[in-house]
């Protein structure tokens, strides 16, 4: 991916020289000498006179350097030699169990679909930014991706030896379909001598190619992009072929369905020479592997010459794209879709790299306009890849995972400006209209509005006349049903008379197309009267719940049984209580609504939360210290598992509650202060607490996990597990 080549020189004859020419040449050199040795002298000087006025550096001046086996706030890192790799030291840091991705795979089928597939590669400001804070960082602008429908791999780049996927990665992506790959990549004069050492002998290709895939299989990501931007010895290419064959068969092994990609940089001959196509020059690496990304700086006819190379794996040849638009066919950018709809035409893959270039740029008007448009010119050329729901239970919020505020059940938790991409749930399918088109209503995920749960919502903003609904797509489905009552759950907070309903799609095995409309709440009457004749069938909600702790929320349930149907899309129904309406379609009103989550299940997926009980949690690493205002400063782990072995996946929100001493009666009588505060989301089982103030008010912290399932619910803080500090 590095776009440096070599120059030749050329060796021209010289003249012979003057006596006179000699004279000159040996002054300038003897001058230059006398410059670099009074320079010398006056920096010697400089840091004389420098360490004389600030002393001697401390042993407190100088900044820690990371040493990853002391427990700290856990973070994502590479791995930068192939000593560390060879070592396994790893597996013996403290991050290496906050950095395990919990979300497997979502998929129906263990291999890629048969047809042609975008792989997106990541490669944002040189990786590990806000995403390298496992447990979340502050910026609720920091860089996420949220389209990933429109994909079916997704690999994660930076200029590091050993690239491993920071678990948000791996968590949203699997969430949704997608694979995730690390990537291994040697590059320049280092990388050279890398090579050096991992080809020296058959042996030496096995064992790291055997480290590299027992580090996927263990963090749980699907595999490697290998890039080799180094010219090899022809000796070496043996030793090559054998570690990408070796690692694609162990990793194979180890994780099903994994991938290993080669990159098209060095040739069979040894030679980094960028081909643009697949030929007999790396075609030797494809054979043994599970794709080739190709280099981005492709003719308009290499798509078609590569698809005969690879006879029927054409799908396995991923053309690349350079969003930034270096070199690249079309020139990238805002004409990325001008590769694409060659790729298309030519039924090869493609490889998107860098599509952080909107972010990277600041494109106008902001990062989610810009980011929804780009991506729109994707889907316009490619259309929809992935779809979902496609399994029960259902549960999207439309978090995004970054945002301005956190809430849990229609209550506000944290005001706290944060980013976590693991906490991204199933992102909504809405569509850009970049045609100019004007609609009555915007449609947009808003981090700003109060979310029923997480950092997010869907807005409905706008006008309607009289009568008139709009329609706006949420998801595309593939969800075939069976004999049992299908249960829909949504929650709205709307304005006046704004209603929002939910519109299903279906498809019978004979293809018999069905509308089925959930219709908010309201007159009966007057929604059959409305819409009857629009709609197959028109439900009203079977229980409909205002939280009195949120107001302005409302839940509503439905239910509906389509057996021997296929659930194809869900979208949402913005109209206006008839009754409401002065019946006039040319009076224009007000419309704002705001969806804030839905869970789909059936009576089998009862939410499932253990009692307190169920848990041992424990805390580790446990480290004081002292503030200058006279307050505690405390840092430790907690851990939590399941006393009866392995539980099902949950999620976890992390609470700290203070116990105050108080004067009274009783020498240590206690209260409790305040209610407990939100310090996290965490996806595996532990969860870090740096530098907690404590104040000299408080006798003990009590640590909270609330339990979180995959449909949504939420175990009561009351009854939810908790470890007790004593201060």
């Amino acid at each position: 991916m590095n776009r440096v080549k070599s120059i030749q020189r050329r060796t021209r004859h010289r003249p012979p020289m003057f006596p006179l020419q000699f004279l000159l040449i040996f002054l300038s050199t003897i001058f230059r000498r006398i410059k670099i040795f009074v320079f010398s002298l006056i920096m010697l000087e400089n840091l004389k006179n420098h360490d004389e006025q600030e002393g001697p550096l401390t042993t407190e001046q100088d900044p820690d350097p990371f040493n990853p086996v002391s427990p700290s706030t856990p973070i994502s890192y590479p791995i930068k030699t192939l000593e560390e790799l060879e070592s396994r030291s790893y597996f013996e840091s403290f991050h290496y169990p906050f950095n395990c991705a919990s979300v497997s795979l979502q998929t129906t089928h263990g291999d890629l679909p048969d047809r042609p597939r975008i792989l997106v590669c990541h490669d944002m400001e040189g990786g590990y930014v806000d995403d390298k804070w496992v447990q979340g960082g502050d910026n609720p602008d920091a860089y996420a991706i949220w389209h990933w429908y429109l994909m079916d791999v997704f690999v994660y780049f930076s200029h590091n030896l050993v690239t491993l996927p920071p678990p948000c990665w791996t968590n949203a992506a699997h969430r949704h379909g997608v694979r995730v790959l690390g990537t291994f990549i040697a590059e320049w004069e280092e990388g050279r001598l890398t090579c050096n050492k991992l080809l020296s002998t058959k042996d030496s290709a096995r064992i790291y190619a055997e480290r590299l895939a027992e580090l996927a299989a263990a963090m749980g990501f699907d595999g490697w992009l290998i890039n080799m931007e180094v010219d090899l010895k022809l000796e070496q290419i043996p030793n090559m072929l054998e570690f990408v064959s070796h690692l694609t068969q162990t990793m194979h092994s180890a994780v099903p369905g994994s991938l290993v990609i080669w990159y098209d940089s060095v040739t069979i001959y040894g030679k980094l020479s960028w081909q643009d196509q697949l030929n007999n020059y790396n075609k030797p690496f494809f054979d043994l592997c599970d794709g080739i990304f190709v280099n981005y700086s492709w003719q308009e006819n290499y798509p078609r010459l590569s698809a005969t190379a690879a006879g029927d794996r054409k799908y396995d040849v991923y053309m690349g794209i350079d969003v930034f638009g270096r070199n690249t066919y079309g020139g990238g950018q805002w004409k990325a879709n001008v590769a694409l709809d060659v790729l298309k035409k030519d039924e090869v893959s493609a490889a998107i790299f860098a599509p952080g270039w909107v972010y990277e740029t600041k494109q106008p008007p902001n990062f989610e306009t810009a980011q929804n448009h780009w991506w729109s010119l994707v889907e316009n050329s490619w259309g929809v890849l992935q779809r979902y729901p496609k399994s029960l239970p259902f549960h999207s919020n439309f978090d995004q995972g970054r945002g301005y505020h956190y809430s849990v059940d229609g209550s506000q938790i944290s005001e706290a400006s944060w980013c976590n991409i693991s906490c991204q749930s199933f992102q909504p399918f809405l569509e850009f209209h970049g045609d100019g088109t004007v609609n009555p209503i915007d449609v947009s995920v808003n981090l700003k509005e109060a979310s029923f749960s997480g950092g997010g919502n869907i807005t409905f903003k706008g006008t309607l006349k009289g009568n008139a609904y709009f329609m706006t797509r949420l998801f595309e489905a593939d969800l075939p049903l069976g004999n049992l009552p299908i249960y829909f759950t949504y929650s709205v907070k709307s304005e006046g008379s704004s209603l929002v309903g939910l519109s299903l799609e279906f498809s019978s095995e004979k293809n018999e197309k069905s509308t089925v409309l959930l219709a908010s709440h309201g007159d009966a009457l007057d929604m059959m009267t409305q819409f009857v004749s629009r709609f197959n069938e028109v439900i009203m909600p079977r229980r409909v719940m205002k939280l009195e702790s949120s107001p302005g929320w409302v839940i509503l349930e439905s239910s509906i049984l389509m057996d021997g149907y296929t659930l194809t899309g869900i979208r949402a129904l913005c109209y206006r209580a008839l009754s409401m309406t002065s019946g006039s379609d040319d009076r224009s009103a007000e419309f704002y609504a705001v969806l804030g989550h839905i869970t789909i299940k059936t009576e089998e997926h009862k939410s499932f939360l253990p009692p307190s009980s169920s848990w041992l949690v424990e805390g580790q690493d446990i480290k004081w210290s002292s503030s200058s205002q006279g307050s505690k400063i405390v840092s430790l782990k907690i851990t939590w598992k399941w006393r009866d072995g392995d539980s099902p996946y949950f999620s976890y929100n992390v609470y700290v509650e203070e116990i105050t001493k108080v004067k009274g009666t009783g020498p240590n009588r206690v209260m409790s202060e305040g209610a407990p505060k939100y310090l996290g989301a965490a996806q595996v089982r532990s969860f870090y607490v740096s530098d907690h103030v404590v104040p000299p008010s408080v006798a003990s912290l009590k640590f909270i996990i609330q339990v979180c399932g995959v449909d949504g619910a939420c175990q009561k803080l009351d009854e939810s597990p908790s470890f007790a500090l004593e201060c």
